[in-house]
Parts: structure tokens; sequence; C-alpha cells
């Protein structure tokens, strides 16, 4: 069976931090405030591509309560050894898995994904560390936060990229689109 493919599409301050030390997204929150009307950097695109979600139970418990639910019609599989509280209006698209990376889309594929979206700092890291992430989207936003939860933190070994397409934006953001070599 084909693994379906793994991708990253997320935001990054310029030091490198997801989110703050509490997981606070506030800071993502005032610079989206800048975009003009319409504008997702490519977000809604991306998501056209995509049928199923990867992300960890920390991620998931972030915005499992944002409304409208930004991942309708998408399935969303939640990687969690513990019990995860699913509000009953998600139940119908959100589930559990555990397992190795390679597990989870093996799994996947055997369900028909064919596009999986990794999302989540450690989920990133566990995917990208297991060689299973094809495509990572960086977006950088032109803040300092000085601390708060990395993106990638130490890598058991290098990790070659190819930067296949480069973005800048008017609010100041900035966008590079990395094939993963290694």
């Amino acid at each position: 069976m084909t693994l379906p493919k793994a991708s990253v599409f997320i935001a990054v301050s310029v030091d490198g931090f997801i989110a703050r030390e509490d997981g606070g997204l506030d800071w993502l929150d005032q610079a989206n405030e800048a975009n003009p009307p319409g504008e997702d950097c490519g977000y809604g695109a991306f998501m056209r591509t995509i049928d199923t979600l990867v992300m960890g139970r920390l991620t998931f418990e972030t915005v499992r309560d944002f409304r409208p639910w930004p991942y309708e019609g998408k399935r969303v599989v939640v990687l969690a050894t513990k019990p995860v509280s699913i509000p009953p209006e998600l139940s119908s698209s959100v589930f559990t898995l555990a397992g190795t990376p390679a597990e989870i889309l093996s799994t996947l594929g055997g369900q028909g994904a064919k596009h999986v979206y990794v999302d989540g700092g450690e989920t990133i890291r566990r995917f990208l560390w297991a060689g299973l992430v094809g495509r990572m989207i960086l977006t950088r936003i032109p803040v300092l936060l000085g601390r708060g939860r990395p993106l990638f933190g130490a890598v058991p070994e290098d990790i070659w990229l190819k930067r296949v397409e480069s973005r800048a934006y008017p609010n100041g953001y900035t966008q590079d689109c990395y094939e993963v070599l290694s």
C-alpha cells in the first residue's frame, strides 16, 4: 500500500515559535487582523488539497472550540494515548489514533486518505524525524516572541530541504515552501 502524502502548513514567529509557552496564539490572531480581507496566504488552496488532518492532543484542545469549525468536511485525527474530550457536534469527523507516524499513515492510507495535513509542534517533529513529511509551507510572521513553543528544536540528524517557492505579502509575512529531501 502507498502511504498518503503528508504536508505541513504552519505559521511561525521570526524567532521560530508556533505558540506562547502556555500554547497561546494571541500573537497570531493579532497578526491576522492585519491581513487584507480575503487574504489567507494560500491556506484555503492548501486545505482544498487535503482530506485528513493529523494533530496532537494539545493542538486539538486549542482548536476544538473554534466556531465555525475550521476543518469542516475534513477528517481530523487526534494523536493521543489518553482519552480526549471531543465535542458531540464533532464526533462524526474527529477520531483518535495512537502509534508511530508510519503506523498512523499506514492506517489512514488503508482508510483511503490521500493527502494528510500534519499539524502541531510535537506531531510535526515526529513525522518529520520519521522521514514522512514531503512538503512544508512555513509562513513567517514578523514578530519576535522571545520564548514559546518552538517549531523544530534539536533534530536527531540533518534534514535537508529544497525551497521550491517563496512569497512575500504586503502585511510583512513571508512564506517559503520546502520539499523535504531527507
